[in-house]
């Protein structure tokens, strides 16, 4: 018979197993946002399956793997409409959103404005980095 704390050492490693498949799967879609990613694929690469990778990674991140996926594309496409020159339609291709009315829903909603609204205000912000004024230099009065 085997002691008690050797299974709860075995549940631990496959605990610990498990976050670093989910690692992978996070740091596969940070690497490849902008291709086609299904969970089915996620999972397979994973050696898990779809609903348990699902289960486990919204355990582990607070989000589904979907909801992650679409987060990070409209954080890089944040990225490309304040420093790109590229249109609106093509900021939702080279982000991996399957059609423009997709990426423009799935922008709005994460970020409260539209694509072409988020650029002008963008555009008006000013251009250098802001500095706050700095306090005065006081000088420690001694006793």
């Amino acid at each position: 018979m085997c002691h008690p704390s050797w299974g709860r050492a075995r549940i631990a490693a496959q605990r610990l197993g498990d976050l670093a498949r989910l690692r992978r799967v996070r740091d596969r879609i940070d690497r490849d946002h902008a291709r086609p990613l299904d969970l089915a694929a996620l999972a397979r690469d994973a050696g898990m399956s779809a609903g348990h990778l699902g289960r486990e990674f919204r355990l582990a991140y607070g989000e589904s793997p979907y909801a992650y996926l679409t987060r990070r594309r409209i954080e890089r496409a944040e990225a490309l409409l304040r420093h790109g020159g590229l249109g609106v339609d093509e900021v939702g291709r080279a982000v991996g959103c399957p059609s423009a009315a997709t990426f423009e829903a799935c922008f709005t909603e994460l970020v409260g404005v539209s694509p072409g609204t988020y650029r002008s205000r963008v555009a008006e912000l000013p251009a250098g980095p802001v500095r706050n004024r700095e306090a005065p230099a006081t000088v420690p009065q001694l006793a």
